[in-house]
C-alpha cells in the first residue's frame, strides 16, 4: 500500500492518521459547533482511529479509518475510496465527493493572501494532537459504532 511506504505512513513525519486524514474534519468541526471541551480517544492504530469530542455545541463520536474492508459496502461496490459522513440530530449528511482539488485551491488561496493564519487552525492543530497523545481507552463509554463492526472483523478472522 502506497500510504505505508509514503511519509504519510511514518507516524514522526505525518503525525498519523488523526493528524493526516482527520486534521480537515476536526477543523470543519471546529468552524461549525466551536471549540473542544472534551476529547476521548478510543482506539489509535497505524491504520485507524477513533473517539469521542465534546465541542460547545455538538457531541461527535469520530471514526478515521484508511482500511478499504471499513468503507461501508455500497461504497465499497460504487468503487469509492473514500467515504464521510455526518450525522446531525440523527439525519446522515454525507459529503465525500468535493475534495479533489482542496489542497491545490488552498495553496492558491494562500499565495493569493488569502490563507488562514495561526489562530484559525490552532484549535484543530491542538485536537488532533490530544488525540496523538492520548493513551486510548479502548471499547468503553460512547464510543463509534463503527468500532463494534471492525472489532467482530478483526475477532473473526
Amino acid at each position: 500500500n502506497w500510504y505505508y511506504i509514503s511519509w504519510k505512513g511514518d507516524i514522526q513525519k505525518s503525525g498519523g492518521v488523526a493528524t493526516n486524514i482527520g486534521i480537515h474534519f476536526f477543523d470543519m468541526l471546529g468552524w461549525i459547533f466551536g471549540d473542544t471541551t472534551k476529547n476521548i480517544v478510543h482506539i489509535s492504530q497505524p491504520n485507524k482511529a477513533a473517539g469521542y469530542l465534546e465541542l460547545e455545541n455538538a457531541r461527535v463520536r469520530w471514526f478515521l479509518s484508511i482500511d478499504a474492508a471499513d468503507l461501508p459496502q455500497a461504497a465499497r461496490e460504487a468503487g469509492k475510496r473514500t467515504y464521510r459522513s455526518i450525522f446531525v440530530e440523527g439525519e446522515e449528511v454525507e459529503f465525500s465527493d468535493g475534495f479533489g482539488e482542496l489542497h491545490t485551491i488552498s495553496y492558491q488561496e494562500i499565495l493569493a493572501g488569502r490563507g488562514f493564519g495561526l489562530n484559525d487552525a490552532r484549535q484543530s492543530v491542538i485536537t488532533a494532537f490530544t488525540i496523538r497523545n492520548s493513551n486510548p481507552v479502548g471499547l468503553v463509554g460512547d464510543y463509534h459504532p463503527m468500532l463494534r463492526i471492525t472489532d467482530k472483523k478483526k475477532h473473526s478472522k
